[in-house]
């Protein structure tokens, strides 16, 4: 497998397989790791390693949509946060991954956190019977953190609705002695600012677009180890980083998708490498207002 140095050993056994099979894997969900990842990543981890105390530090996850938030805390959630048995027979749920309801509701909040569990209830419950069966079932998974995913969702309402479902948010942190991590676009920020107090417990880090520059050929050179082929593309040289920047805008989704096309034409093509000409013609991938158009 010495021929195909340019691969990650974990994946050389891929070039083994047909055109087919290696256009299968590279629609496969895959993990790359890089600089923001890993300092949220640690971020998290040491949130979750805090001594319970009444007044527990949260934390909010802001970036533009399609670049890279959730896969972030998912991977995070598959390392630290599967559900298991301990010895005296308990379920344990360290994490508890939910998703914010559709627009700033404590009920739907509640519900939505019940589902995690796939707890029996009743939706036609007061919100006070949800609220503690969320509190007991939290308790007695000993969960260490909650994580809210599209938590800019709390922005669609009225004003008292935001208080309502931020002081729900607020009580269940301050109940449980746990960390809130919530997750969304930058309009999540907004949420915060329906009360000084919640500010205060939140701090707010970024996942800012992609620069053209080193950070980003790294990128490249880290994807380019789990594409299947044949020969190398040197996707990190000046010309190709260029162009891959200038389609992708630096969106780390757009990028991956632009690079799944790519690779899947240069597979089609018996290239078996990206050349420049393969990045522009699929220049369709760039988005447009967030919509992308599909060319020929």
């Amino acid at each position: 497998m010495s021929e195909f140095s340019h691969i990650h050993p974990d994946f050389q056994h891929i070039m083994a397989l047909s055109a087919k099979d290696r256009l299968v894997f590279l629609d496969e969900p895959r993990w790359i790791g890089y600089d923001n990842a890993r300092l949220i990543m640690d971020s998290l981890n040491a949130l979750m390693d805090k001594p319970k105390r009444p007044r527990m530090p949260s934390l909010l996850i802001v970036g533009e949509s399609n670049n890279g938030k959730t896969t972030i805390i998912r991977r995070f959630y598959d390392l630290c946060g599967k559900a298991y048995v301990n010895d005296d027979a308990d379920a344990i749920k360290p994490i508890i991954l939910a998703e914010a309801p559709p627009s700033a509701d404590e009920k739907g909040l509640y519900i939505s956190l019940l589902e995690r569990f796939f707890a029996p209830y009743r939706a036609t419950d007061s919100t006070a019977k949800l609220r503690y069966q969320v509190i007991h079932l939290f308790r007695a998974c000993q969960v260490r953190l909650l994580v809210i995913d599209e938590f800019h969702s709390l922005l669609t309402g009225t004003a008292t609705k935001q208080r309502e479902v931020m002081n729900a948010i607020k009580l269940l942190c301050n109940e449980l002695c746990i960390p809130i991590v919530g997750v969304g676009t930058r309009e999540a920020v907004r949420v915060l600012h329906s009360d000084p107090q919640h500010a205060s417990r939140f701090d707010v880090v970024s996942l800012p677009l992609w620069a053209l520059n080193k950070d980003f050929q790294k990128l490249l050179a880290s994807f380019e180890k789990a594409l299947p082929l044949k020969k190398a593309s040197r996707l990190h040289q000046p010309e190709l980083a260029s162009l891959f920047h200038a389609i992708s805008g630096g969106n780390l989704g757009d990028l991956h998708r632009l690079l799944v096309e790519c690779s899947k034409a240069a597979i089609e093509s018996g290239e078996e490498c990206i050349t420049p000409e393969i990045v522009k013609s699929k220049s369709w991938v760039r988005p447009t207002r967030g919509i992308r158009e599909i060319g020929a």
